[in-house]
C-alpha cells in the first residue's frame, strides 16, 4: 500500500481553515453572499462577514453592487458561473447531500486535470467522527478514488503521456510505476468503481463510481468517504449499487441541463 499522503494537521486552525473554504467558494462558484458563506461553513453571519472582509483587504475577493462577493485579483483564474466545472458543481450537489442523507458519510466529487485531481464539491456527514469537506482540495490523481476511475479511461500512450518522465524531472519519485498503476487501472475499468484504503490519507477509506458524459466518458469520479474503522468491505456492493443511482441521477440532470 503507499505511503499516505495527507494527514490533517495535529492542531488545526479553524478560522484559516474557514477562510480558504470561503476563497475555494469564490473561486469555484464565481461569486456568494455572506448568507451562503455562513451556511456552507457553519458558522454565524457575522463570522462569515469578517472572514469576506479579511479576503477583501487581501484581494481574494472584490465586493459587488449587489452586496455579495466574488473573486478577486489573487483568484483571477475563478470559474465563471456558466463553466462546465461549475455547472457539473450545482447539479450534483443535491445528489451528494441525497448520499449523506442515505449513507452518513461524507460524500465528493472529484474531476481530474493533467495528473492531479480536485475536489470541486463536497457534502459532510453530520457524524461525530467523519471525513471532513474535502472541497478545493487538490491531491495526485493516481492517489484518490475518483482519480484512479479517471485515469482508468486513458489508453497506454495517454497514460504515459500524463506521467511523462519530463514532467517528474525534479521530483522522480513521485512518478507512479506505469506497469503497476496500468494493471490497477485495468481492474478499475472493469470492476466499473474503485477503492481507496488509506492511500491518501491515514485512518480514510473512500469508495466511489464515475460520472461520465452523454458520449460515455467519465468527465468526473463520485465518492463516499469515511474512517476506515466504519468501513465493511461486506458492505461494498450495496455502497457501490447507491453510488452508482446516484450517478445515474446526476447524469440524467446534466442531460436535461443541456
Amino acid at each position: 500500500m503507499d505511503k499516505p499522503l495527507k494527514t490533517p494537521p495535529p492542531y488545526p486552525i479553524a478560522s484559516v481553515d474557514h477562510a480558504l473554504r470561503a476563497a475555494t467558494m469564490l473561486q469555484m462558484e464565481g461569486g456568494a453572499t455572506v448568507s451562503q458563506v455562513a451556511e456552507r461553513l457553519g458558522v454565524a453571519r457575522s463570522t462569515a462577514h469578517r472572514l469576506l472582509a479579511m479576503l477583501v483587504y487581501r484581494d481574494f475577493a472584490v465586493r459587488d453592487e449587489n452586496r455579495g462577493y466574488r473573486a478577486g485579483p489573487v483568484l483571477e483564474l475563478a470559474a465563471h458561473s456558466q463553466s462546465r466545472v461549475s455547472l457539473l458543481r450545482a447539479a450534483a450537489l443535491p445528489h451528494l447531500r441525497r448520499l449523506v442523507d442515505l449513507l452518513d458519510e461524507t460524500a465528493n466529487l472529484t474531476v481530474r486535470t493533467g495528473d492531479t485531481a480536485r475536489f470541486i464539491a463536497s457534502a459532510e456527514s453530520g457524524q461525530a467522527l467523519r471525513v471532513g469537506s474535502r472541497e478545493g482540495m487538490v491531491f495526485p490523481a493516481h492517489r484518490t478514488t475518483a482519480g484512479l476511475l479517471l485515469l482508468s479511461g486513458l489508453d497506454d500512450g495517454e497514460l504515459a503521456e500524463v506521467y511523462s518522465p519530463e514532467r517528474y524531472r525534479d521530483r522522480p519519485a513521485d512518478r507512479p510505476d506505469l506497469v503497476r498503476l496500468r494493471a490497477e487501472l485495468d481492474l478499475i475499468g472493469r470492476n466499473g468503481f474503485a477503492v481507496n484504503q488509506e492511500r491518501s490519507e491515514r485512518g480514510l477509506v473512500a469508495v466511489g463510481v464515475p460520472v461520465r458524459d452523454q458520449g460515455g466518458t467519465a468527465v468526473a469520479g463520485l465518492s463516499v468517504s469515511m474512517p476506515s474503522v466504519r468501513y465493511d468491505p461486506h458492505g461494498l456492493p450495496s455502497l457501490v449499487a447507491t453510488l452508482s443511482g446516484a450517478a445515474r441521477a446526476l447524469e440524467a440532470d446534466m442531460a436535461a441541463a443541456r
